[in-house]
């Protein structure tokens, strides 16, 4: 009894460790007084400012943009990658899983600095070209990871079968072999598409002068105090990301009936 207590209280510290300082965020986007350390009243008047700050609106379409195009493009050079890294000899897969592997375990500075100096020694200029495609190179390797487990999974003979069918090697994979690998697709894409919205550090170096991101233009505010219309936008994010976690999680009523029986 004692160490069931123990374990609650130890989760749910974890709990509040995790989500105190989003719920603080977010209570200081209804304050109505700018300092953080005094309660001002209730109100919305950040949530109006924020529709009406043209540089945060415009930082936020950067952001999505640049998320979803590195996220999409990566995710088709990763599942490409993926299946001809599962049709290699086992020596080969090994050594380009380990070349995959280096990009995540690597610190984001170097491959920022790394990035940053090759964009310069092949005359490419600073601006939304360099921060995509940075965003597609360090996005691929989280593709890829995604989709092997899936096609280690696929029996070979579906697809060998649809071959002796007549079927040509496109329609045999995207009717066979896709159909069975769509949820890593989804999970890489969506993996790549998070970790695009999150960087800061890569986006840091490889930005051009008047390109903003999320990240880099918190970054440039806090020199000189975040408005509070930053805590609207991200207290608006969380409940987007909350609400669609939830729908994603939440299984029809009629699924959970056939899976029972």
């Amino acid at each position: 009894m004692m160490k069931t207590t123990l374990q609650k209280i130890y989760i749910a510290l974890i709990f509040v460790f995790l989500y105190a300082p989003i719920a603080t965020l977010m209570v200081l986007s209804f304050n109505a007084s700018k300092t953080r350390a005094k309660w001002g009243g209730f109100t919305l008047k950040w949530y109006s400012a924020l529709f009406k700050n043209d540089a945060i609106l415009q930082a936020l379409y950067t952001t999505l943009l640049i998320a979803f195009l590195s996220a999409f493009i990566a995710t088709i050079i990763g599942t490409v990658a993926a299946i001809a890294i599962n049709s290699m000899k086992k020596k080969n897969r090994a050594f380009f899983m380990g070349v995959t592997n280096i990009p995540m375990v690597n610190a984001e500075i170097v491959t920022g600095i790394s990035l940053m100096l090759l964009f310069i020694s092949v005359g490419i200029r600073f601006g939304f070209l360099t921060v995509l495609l940075a965003h597609i190179t360090f996005n691929i390797p989280y593709v890829i990871l995604s989709v092997l487990p899936r096609l280690k999974q696929l029996n070979p003979s579906t697809y060998e079968a649809a071959l002796d069918l007549g079927a040509t090697h496109t329609t045999a994979f995207f009717k066979v072999v896709f159909p069975d690998i769509l949820p890593g697709v989804l999970s890489g894409f969506l993996m790549a598409f998070t970790m695009s919205l999150d960087d800061f550090i890569i986006t840091h170096f490889t930005k051009g002068p008047g390109l903003d991101t999320l990240s880099t233009k918190i970054y440039t505010e806090v020199k000189k105090g975040i408005k509070p219309e930053m805590y609207s936008l991200s207290t608006l994010i969380f409940v987007s990301v909350l609400i669609l976690l939830v729908l994603v999680n939440r299984t029809p009523k009629g699924q959970k009936d056939v899976s029972s029986c």
